[in-house]
């Protein structure tokens, strides 16, 4: 654990935009290693429409995130960016989450600003906490982490609702209360980026397709001085378009012959839950 939070402070600290998608279970997680990512995003957007087929509005609670976490935790040896929503209460609630996310497997934290229920970023009717609020549980999530290099990064959602200087004001105090990396969120265009990026802490572009944020290559966001560029539910959306399109077909046709060019093969499957792993183990225990 302690290795994979080492490595992550490393990726953020060289500012190169290093693209981190997100990952609703396991198996998304373990694609994501299998192609060579640096890192992955636990997305609690993901989760609450996958494990729960409900929108990003906080109805995921802490165990569902936290039984998450392990899962993928156990799975890849890449550093895991944890989604923790509003820190699932107050103060004393957030310095519980810090604990039992690191101890599930967590190399960075994130928590936001946002009133409960939250909803997602790039969702209109937005509001934030007071600004005391949010900084009482930054000091509670850095007093709750056991490792000193477990990173806590700070959301706020106030863009929306009372603009980009009220946004980075926040960013700014939060810092002051501890954060390591700070996350303002949906920006709605370049000049708004570059003022966030200008910030004194390694910040966070998350980048939603059909989202509010406008969606900038890799490079260039690494010329503004990005840390970490999520895509948090790109794997989720391909999922949904391409199980509709292949069950779509299936219930027309009466097979997938159609559609078997969008499918992976029956070996690929097995590949990426590392079926070779398993084969090997049940041989070993075998010839004992």
């Amino acid at each position: 654990m302690g290795e994979k939070s080492k490595k992550l402070r490393q990726i953020i600290d060289a500012k190169r935009a290093v693209l981190a998608p997100g990952a609703a279970n396991a198996l998304f997680a373990r694609i994501i290693e299998d192609l060579d990512y640096e890192c992955c995003y636990v997305t609690g957007a993901g989760i609450a429409n996958m494990s729960l087929g409900a929108p990003d509005i906080g109805l995921t609670t802490l165990s569902e995130i936290e039984n998450s976490v392990a899962r993928i935790s156990d799975a890849v040896n890449i550093p895991l960016i944890v989604d923790a929503d509003t820190g699932f209460g107050n103060a004393v609630n957030t310095w519980r989450a810090i604990r039992l996310l690191e101890k599930a497997g967590a190399s960075a934290i994130q928590i936001e600003d946002q009133e409960f229920p939250k909803r997602c970023g790039h969702f209109n009717g937005k509001s934030v906490v007071p600004m005391s609020e949010m900084i009482a549980k930054i000091h509670a999530a850095k007093d709750a982490q056991r490792k000193s290099d477990t990173i806590l990064i700070a959301r706020t959602d106030a863009l929306a609702s009372d603009g980009i200087n009220a946004a980075l004001e926040r960013a700014q105090a939060y810092i002051e209360a501890g954060a390591d990396m700070t996350f303002v969120e949906a920006p709605r265009d370049k000049k708004q980026m570059n003022m966030i990026a200008a910030l004194k802490v390694p910040q966070i572009a998350n980048i939603v397709f059909g989202g509010k944020t406008p969606p900038l290559k890799q490079d260039e966001l690494e010329q503004m001085g990005f840390s970490i560029v999520l895509y948090a539910n790109a794997a989720l959306q391909a999922a949904v378009k391409s199980s509709h399109e292949v069950l779509g077909a299936l219930k027309k046709d009466g097979g997938l012959e159609n559609v078997a060019y969008k499918l992976a093969s029956f070996e690929e499957r097995q590949n990426s839950v590392a079926k070779y792993f398993w084969d090997d183990l049940e041989l070993k225990y075998k010839e004992l």
